[in-house]
């Protein structure tokens, strides 16, 4: 059984990580606006991840017995004008994600909450992975500016992207 200050903050990271789905399921829908197909699909693919680190928390709380509490998911902004712009936001996004996760660590070890640490080293290690790859395109599309054959090059690499559940 966990405790309440734990049960709040993973209820509260729920909330983030169904926003995080929005977030790049608004910006899979641009990128198919912008005839990026590709990037479309990888942010779909982000958006897939996302419910599932959402639905990781909330087995979660049921399996210790602690109570699920669903909040009212922000609206996302729903315009970018550039790749490289939704590349930024999410990286950007991604650091408030990792930060998060930090103080939901930090909690659960102030309160000597093994359990919840042990799940939580899965986001942790995630969201390692979540900044490289961020890292990686913001990099490569800041280096291709405005170079429209490398901007289809990036975008057939984007579509190969495949779910994985994890």
């Amino acid at each position: 059984m966990i405790g309440k200050k734990i049960e709040k903050a993973l209820n509260e990271q729920i909330n983030r990580e169904l926003y995080s789905a929005y977030l790049y399921l608004g910006m899979s829908a641009q990128s198919h606006a912008l005839g990026l197909r590709g990037a479309g699909n990888w942010f779909y693919v982000q958006y897939q991840e996302e419910t599932g680190h959402a639905l990781k928390l909330y087995k979660y709380l049921l399996e210790q017995g602690a109570g699920v509490e669903l909040a009212s998911i922000d609206k996302p902004k729903a315009t970018f004008t550039t790749l490289l712009a939704m590349f930024e936001a999410t990286l950007k996004h991604e650091r408030f994600i990792t930060q998060s996760i930090n103080d939901l660590m930090g909690l659960a070890v102030s309160e000597k909450d093994y359990a919840t640490q042990i799940m939580l080293q899965w986001f942790v290690t995630e969201q390692v992975e979540e900044e490289a790859n961020d890292t990686e395109f913001v990099t490569t599309l800041k280096m291709a500016g405005s170079s429209a054959g490398t901007l289809l090059m990036l975008d057939k690499q984007l579509g190969k992207r495949v779910f994985k559940a994890g």
